[in-house]
């Protein structure tokens, strides 16, 4: 029996998984989480095989909540979950030690094969993620770990409006967030980025493919 654990911060969503691996004999959801602190404890108690763990939820995003299941369950296979474009997360989520990504809008059939796959051992990609591997793995030497990748999910959202030109207010009311916290992520994001405003942070963008010309 596969024993799985849902981490998703829609219960419509995790009902819908649910109900997608429900039809395996072999797969069992012996748990769910609304959020990363929810996930690590439930993984803490043990019996978990598989954890499925969407990439935006509330407080820690899902790439930092990676980061600490693979510190304490460094065997564990993680299968991230996204509603975003497979080029914004597929790669970083997969460096991180990820064992598969899928898209969210995937039917039951490639749900329930990506889950067997990595409780398995072994990874999981989609022909698309694939191609993006491919590419990453043949770039040039001092591309190989583009800055921006080290940024969190949360960053990454800052960072885009940032170099699409709006100012802080206008990211705060957009994500729901205070202007003290968003000027502390555009602080972050200067400093992982190496940019010294957001002139320089909106033509790194373009030079990375991050923003269209």
């Amino acid at each position: 029996m596969i024993r799985v654990l849902i981490c998703d911060d829609h219960m419509i969503v995790r009902q819908g998984i649910r109900q997608s691996l429900g039809e395996a004999a072999e797969i069992a959801v012996v748990a769910e989480a609304g959020d990363g602190p929810a996930a690590v404890q439930a993984l803490r108690q043990g019996g978990i095989d598989v954890l499925l763990l969407d990439i935006s939820l509330p407080g820690r995003d899902g790439l930092d909540v990676l980061r600490q299941v693979r510190e304490e369950f460094p065997r564990l296979p993680v299968l991230m979950l996204s509603t975003y474009p497979d080029r914004q997360y597929a790669v970083r989520s997969l460096k991180l030690g990820a064992s598969g990504y899928l898209n969210k809008s995937a039917d039951s059939g490639e749900i329930t094969a990506a889950v067997r796959r990595v409780a398995g051992g072994q990874r999981f990609v989609t022909a698309s993620v694939a191609e993006l591997l491919a590419h990453a793995l043949g770039a040039p030497a001092d591309d190989e770990t583009p800055l921006h990748q080290l940024l969190s999910h949360r960053e990454h959202q800052v960072f885009e409006r940032l170099a699409s030109g709006e100012s802080v207010g206008e990211i705060a009311a957009a994500l729901s967030l205070s202007s003290n916290t968003v000027s502390t992520y555009r602080a972050r994001i200067l400093e992982k980025t190496g940019a010294r405003n957001d002139v320089e942070l909106a033509l790194y963008a373009v030079r990375r493919q991050q923003l269209p010309l």
